[in-house]
């Protein structure tokens, strides 16, 4: 259940037309954490921020004195209001608070303040000024200065590359804590979002980018908090779900929303005519020896990575699911046929398809590489390039000659 916001009421001023803005700091748990953080961002505005501003601390379901601490700050701090949900999850908390805020941007940040605050204000205006309908922060720009282990600087780079080869994402950083957005336009996003997790912020840019909002970055300052409450891999594996989901989810239609024609708003990416179908024909089959031959390279590196640590039919099974991810939204957009028709054979090919890659790959590298690292690459190399080639004979069958 959702609470109202306690504390100080936020009406635009109709009178200056200024725009307003709320900021969320979902919270659970963080009772040593909260009160610094409020108090320094409260300072940072009330000093050196030129926009009517509000603080919203959201508590997704906190069982120690995270609550009682929060109301106490909203009664000592002007500009200080509070909500609490039942429901856990960083998702929700900042859904409730963003769906809930009569301000005209809204905008979210971790409560560890591990980005340096000097990026609010870009952020903030960039919206504001109506340059795009979502800004973000990135630690992976050019520009940014970030702090952190090499473990999660190979992840993040990792995974945002997997959403800009696979999703042609236009952004470089999806998971940084640091988002702003035009409410009128978030809000129909939001409705589409279905992760209350983790996984929420790659799940709206992908959705917002989808429907057309543009989406900008600023370089931030970022410094890893070594106390951090994420499970790396855990989290990884829910993104890996959540990719499918968002995946099936654009290829059906319903991660399309109506939301309000913005001035400046990209306008639709046009089909190809029909004059040009050779030539489209053309494209898809090199597209679709390119995106093979880049899904097998990721492969290899991601088994030899992840073997490090791991048997290798685990090793190959979270490498595969995660390049097929990636291997099936790619051809998805640049390769087969988008008719409504065809998705769910397609989806169900890709399914045997993956069954058929994890068979062979796993079988060639426990049999031909027998525990020797650089032979299980060049072994799963080898099998993928012959599951591609077969993949493409059954391409080249049912869907670029049945069109």
């Amino acid at each position: 259940m959702t609470a109202a916001v306690e504390g100080v009421p936020f009406v635009p001023d109709s009178a200056t037309r200024t725009v307003t803005v709320d900021i969320i700091i979902p919270v659970l748990n963080e009772e040593r954490a909260l009160p610094g953080c409020v108090e320094t961002v409260h300072r940072f505005l009330r000093e050196s921020f030129p926009l009517p501003w509000r603080i919203t601390v959201v508590d997704n379901g906190s069982t120690d004195r995270t609550w009682e601490l929060a109301t106490d700050l909203s009664r000592r701090l002007d500009g200080v209001a509070v909500m609490r949900l039942d429901q856990r999850g960083k998702g929700a908390a900042v859904k409730a608070g963003w769906t809930a805020s009569g301000a005209d941007v809204v905008a979210f940040m971790d409560v560890d303040l591990s980005t340096g605050l000097h990026a609010l204000l870009p952020m903030v205006m960039a919206v504001a000024s109506g340059h795009c309908e979502v800004a973000i922060g990135s630690r992976l720009l050019g520009g940014a200065r970030i702090r952190r282990s090499f473990r999660r600087e190979v992840i993040s780079r990792a995974y945002n590359s997997l959403l800009r080869v696979g999703f042609r994402a236009g952004f470089t950083d999806s998971a940084c804590g640091f988002k702003a957005a035009r409410a009128e336009v978030i809000r129909p996003i939001l409705a589409r979002v279905a992760d209350d997790e983790w996984f929420f912020d790659t799940e709206m840019l992908l959705i917002a980018e989808h429907n057309g909002a543009r989406v900008r970055e600023v370089a931030v300052d970022w410094v890893e908090d070594t106390d951090s409450k994420v499970d790396l891999w855990r989290t990884a594996l829910s993104d890996l779900r959540g990719l499918v989901r968002v995946s099936r989810a654009i290829s059906s239609g319903a991660a399309t929303v109506e939301i309000p024609q913005v001035p400046g708003l990209a306008p639709a990416r046009p089909w190809p005519s029909a004059d040009g179908q050779r030539a489209e024909g053309l494209r898809k089959v090199v597209t679709f020896g390119l995106v093979g031959l880049a899904s097998t390279v990721v492969h290899a590196g991601l088994y030899l990575l992840l073997r490090a640590g791991m048997a290798a039919e685990a090793a190959n099974l979270f490498a595969l699911a995660a390049t097929a991810v990636v291997n099936t939204e790619a051809n998805r957009r640049w390769t087969f046929n988008r008719g409504a028709g065809r998705r769910a054979v397609v989806h169900a090919r890709a399914g045997l398809l993956f069954l058929l890659n994890f068979a062979v790959t796993t079988a060639a590298v426990v049999v031909v590489g027998a525990g020797v690292r650089w032979l299980e690459g060049l072994a799963l190399v080898g099998a993928s390039i012959g599951v591609t080639v077969i993949r493409f004979t059954l391409l080249d069958r049912w869907v670029f000659r049945s069109r």
